[in-house]
């Protein structure tokens, strides 16, 4: 049986990249990949040995023209997550609070095992810090 090896990237369509890579570098805490520019900023998110990505962009991406939606409706506000230990769980959400975010939570999720706090990014994206419980074996390390 095939199976996919991991997640590789998520590409976010924002109205102003600048902006957008100053929330995810300075709010998130991402770790740049590049360089931003007018048009695309790639972060990763994760140790860069996982490559596993995000990026933000502001333009049209390959194969747009194949989309079912309507033009101006092809993306849209999507909801994401990234894993936190629960150790760094607490310093993640002031962190975010110090940049003047407002933050929603905690949730428990208890048929994940899990609790998780959830924020939006500058074009209304829902962003999420999921932590799984120590004991449940799937927290980070």
């Amino acid at each position: 049986m095939t199976t996919i090896r991991s997640f590789s990237e998520l590409v976010l369509i924002v109205a102003d990249v600048p902006k957008a890579a100053t929330f995810y570098r300075d709010v998130v805490g991402l770790v740049p990949a590049t360089d931003p520019n007018d048009a695309w900023a790639w972060f990763w998110a994760g140790p860069p040995e996982s490559r596993q990505r995000l990026a933000v962009h502001k333009g049209s991406l390959l194969f747009e023209e194949h989309s079912p939606h309507p033009p101006g409706r092809r993306f849209g506000n999507i909801h994401f997550a990234f894993e936190v230990a629960r150790r760094d769980l607490d310093a993640m959400v002031d962190r975010v609070r110090s940049h003047g975010v407002t933050t929603y939570g905690p949730t428990r999720l208890e048929w994940m095992k899990a609790l998780s706090w959830y924020f939006y990014d500058p074009d209304g994206n829902l962003v999420e810090f999921w932590s799984p419980d120590e004991e449940s074996g799937q927290a980070s390390r």
